[in-house]
């Protein structure tokens, strides 16, 4: 595709997700923007694959130019953020004022990709810890690849709630309340003993320059998304480790004490790795699933995009068989689950 296409298509996404200023800012930089500044030259010019399943080159002005409003350093563009309502000539005028003013700022943050470490995933991995503890009765250790921040390292200190339902945390330090359909899953106790995560540039939410970044990637018209961020950020502790995944993969497979289950989850990340790094942490997978027992078994749980249109897949593949389960589908945000009735786990 090309710049204007993947603007496009990202403005399509945007309104998708229930965000209309950033499919507004989307659709205006796929219409208006041209060449002739360092930024606008930079994004035409891009090596590679700018879409959403490579570089994902306009989230990443959407997050400098958030990273402008949240920093103070644009007056103009702050007036016609949210929660202001602009025109699209008014919008557009502080944008290219922005690309001009802060060239500088703004090609150095987008040599970075988009992180948007989304909280309301880990209704995910929740709902999949109740099963896998209702099958084996273990208490677990974690591994999530493509961690970002770490935030989704905490999903066992956040609390599921459907109807009257609660999973997860007895005492949350958030509430996660998706659109639900399906079967519940059980509500079998689950621990987590151990956590590691892994990302090629780990943020630290806990860090003021790290905090910001995470910010400007949750749009800036969806202020629960943002609320949830700061609420999270002082509890994540766990360091993540700054690692190719096919490396740090295999290593960590090698920590698994007898009498745990080892579950390694991924969200909206397994796209983004390289096709030679899907394959050897796939080999990773199988050959610690092969030293799984009925004692120590080994889960890879994944929400990720596949052919379909609606939503994200959730898939859970378990060793001591390597038995696979389709748990159902959820938007990229987490703002629905729709989970299937075949999650049953004998």
């Amino acid at each position: 595709m090309t710049l204007r296409e993947d603007f496009s298509h990202q403005a399509q996404v945007c309104a998708a997700l229930g965000s209309p200023f950033m499919a507004q800012l989307m659709q205006l930089c796929a219409d208006r923007l041209t060449p002739g500044d360092p930024v606008s030259d930079a994004l035409f010019n891009w090596p590679g694959d700018r879409s959403a399943s490579g570089a994902s080159v306009p989230l990443r002005l959407a997050g400098g130019l958030h990273m402008l409003v949240l920093c103070d350093k644009d007056s103009g563009l702050k007036s016609v953020y949210p929660p202001n309502t602009p025109s699209d000539d008014a919008l557009w005028a502080a944008v290219q004022n922005a690309l001009q003013k802060h060239s500088k700022f703004l090609l150095e943050f987008i040599k970075l990709s988009p992180q948007t470490n989304e909280i309301r995933r880990s209704s995910v991995m929740i709902a999949a810890s109740h099963l896998l503890a209702h099958r084996f009765g273990l208490p677990m250790v974690v591994s999530e690849l493509g961690a970002s921040g770490g935030l989704n390292l905490l999903f066992d200190r956040y609390q599921l709630i459907v109807g009257e339902a609660r999973f997860g945390a007895r005492a949350p330090i958030i509430t996660l309340a998706p659109d639900w359909s399906g079967a519940l899953p059980p509500n079998t106790r689950f621990g987590v003993i151990n956590k590691a995560g892994v990302d090629l540039s780990p943020l630290d939410p806990t860090k003021d320059k790290d905090h910001l970044r995470l910010l400007a990637y949750n749009w800036p018209d969806q202020p629960d998304r943002i609320e949830r961020l700061k609420s999270a950020a002082p509890h994540q502790t766990t360091q993540v480790e700054q690692d190719d995944v096919a490396d740090w993969l295999p290593r960590r497979l090698t920590y698994h004490p007898k009498g745990h289950l080892h579950l390694v989850y991924n969200t909206v990340a397994w796209q983004y790795f390289p096709a030679s790094v899907q394959l050897s942490c796939t080999k990773a997978l199988e050959q610690a699933g092969a030293r799984a027992t009925t004692s120590s078994p080994l889960a890879h749980l994944a929400m990720e995009a596949d052919e379909k249109s609606e939503g994200a897949a959730i898939t859970l593949q378990i060793w001591l068989n390597g038995e696979k389960y389709n748990l159902g589908r959820v938007d990229f945000h987490g703002r629905w689950i729709n989970w299937s009735k075949d999650t049953i786990l004998t």
